[in-house]
């Protein structure tokens, strides 16, 4: 929530004459507005925030602060009413009356990167950061606006891009981030929805074609299987593996962050980090027994698995560590498909797609394994989601042990 308040700086000019200034504060960040007037410290009623009567024109003043102060006020409840989570330069934008449409992409780009990081969304800010340098090394004038950002523009990117080797996925991350760049300007006024360029440019086009993404349920025994007292290296990595497909295709960086108290009974209850929705998995038998496992090892941590090593990371030092260890578990998953002969490109994403196969050729909905898998929009709403019962997805679940269950953790 954002607090507005009429106040003088704190350092005088030559003349020993203080700017009177609007203050705003918003996230325990500030920013200060002069607003062109100057009060000598005598004439400024503190306790009031406004001229004392000895100013000249006191009460004139006052009344133009005061509008000034409505003025504010009301440019937060507009935010507000658009939904829109206003950075402090917004505010001084549309305080200021500086026409929106002048806003340059790089500005509003710089702002968006700046926002993750406060909130801690690092992975966020990531493909934002590399798709602004490689935005700007192909557009060197960083005075560009939004609606200089035409389909034709995006062509061209697009050519400078391929001449430069960038693959059809790697294109197409860029052109989401742009996308969702451009989405989050028309939604905060910087650029009128008349401008968007996906309308005609289309992004549809770089999706992968006929790529196998998920192992069956042979192959997933197989991977399962890996003789980790032959291949002692690989213990953790099959232990995530498996503790993944079994907890409904959990991403590496939930299993990462998973404490020990998020462990409640014969449940696992968790907050995924993407998406912010709140999770209550049972727990089956291979996924009992990696619990049991590590917590065998009574390592004097919160955390369930050995990934993040210490207490109070920052967010930055979580982010490298998640990158580390991911690149270690696909690495390694790559290792465990070719020695069981899989001739697959396994990795992290390719065993959250395995979950989902496997409980899909085993007859469950596809509405069932969407809300097992936190999807919100699996052809239904996530309203209609959220009515099925945790004992309908625990039974869904339960559909991949209909195997012998192998020993695991060991």
């Amino acid at each position: 929530m954002a607090s507005i308040n009429i106040t003088l700086r704190s350092k005088p000019n030559k003349k020993n004459e203080f700017p009177v200034i609007l203050r705003i504060v918003k996230d325990r960040k500030s920013k200060l507005i002069s607003l062109g007037m100057l009060c000598e410290k005598e004439d400024w009623d503190s306790k009031k925030n406004e001229f004392k009567k000895t100013y000249a024109n006191a009460s004139q003043r006052n009344r133009v602060l005061l509008k000034l102060q409505e003025k504010a006020l009301k440019i937060i409840d507009e935010f507000a009413l658009d939904d829109i989570d206003f950075t402090l330069n917004q505010f001084e934008t549309k305080f200021r009356g500086r026409k929106s449409s002048s806003v340059t992409v790089s500005e509003f780009w710089k702002e968006k990167i700046n926002d993750f990081i406060k909130a801690g969304r690092i992975g966020n800010s990531k493909p934002y950061k590399d798709t602004y340098n490689s935005f700007f090394k192909f557009h060197k004038n960083k005075n560009i606006l939004f609606r200089e950002v035409t389909p034709a523009f995006l062509d061209k990117y697009e050519t400078f891009l391929r001449s430069n080797n960038n693959s059809n996925g790697g294109i197409g991350i860029k052109m989401r981030t742009i996308r969702a760049l451009y989405n989050y300007a028309i939604k905060s006024g910087i650029v009128d929805e008349k401008y968007y360029p996906f309308k005609i440019y289309k992004i549809s086009k770089f999706k992968a074609k006929g790529v196998k993404k998920a192992l069956i349920r042979d192959e997933m025994k197989l991977m399962e299987a890996i003789n980790t007292q032959k291949y002692p290296h690989l213990i953790n990595t099959k232990n995530y593996l498996v503790f993944s497909y079994y907890m409904g295709g959990m991403n590496f960086v939930d299993m990462m962050k998973l404490k020990w108290d998020n462990i409640q009974g014969d449940r696992i209850q968790y907050i995924r980090s993407k998406t912010k929705g709140k999770f209550t998995v049972k727990m089956l038998e291979p996924v009992k027994q990696i619990i049991a496992y590590y917590k065998a090892q009574n390592r004097p941590t919160k955390y369930v698995f050995p990934i993040l090593l210490k207490e109070d990371l920052s967010p930055v030092q979580i982010d490298n560590r998640k990158h580390k260890t991911l690149r270690r578990f696909n690495k390694q998953l790559k290792e465990i498909a070719e020695i069981q002969g899989l001739e697959q490109n396994v990795t992290s994403y390719v065993i959250r797609h395995s979950f989902a196969t496997n409980l899909k050729f085993a007859g469950i909905s596809t509405d069932v394994i969407g809300r097992s898998m936190g999807h919100a929009d699996v052809s239904i709403t996530q309203a209609y989601l959220k009515e099925f019962k945790d004992d309908i997805i625990d039974d869904a679940m339960s559909k991949l042990l209909e195997e012998p269950i192998l020993q695991y953790a060991s």
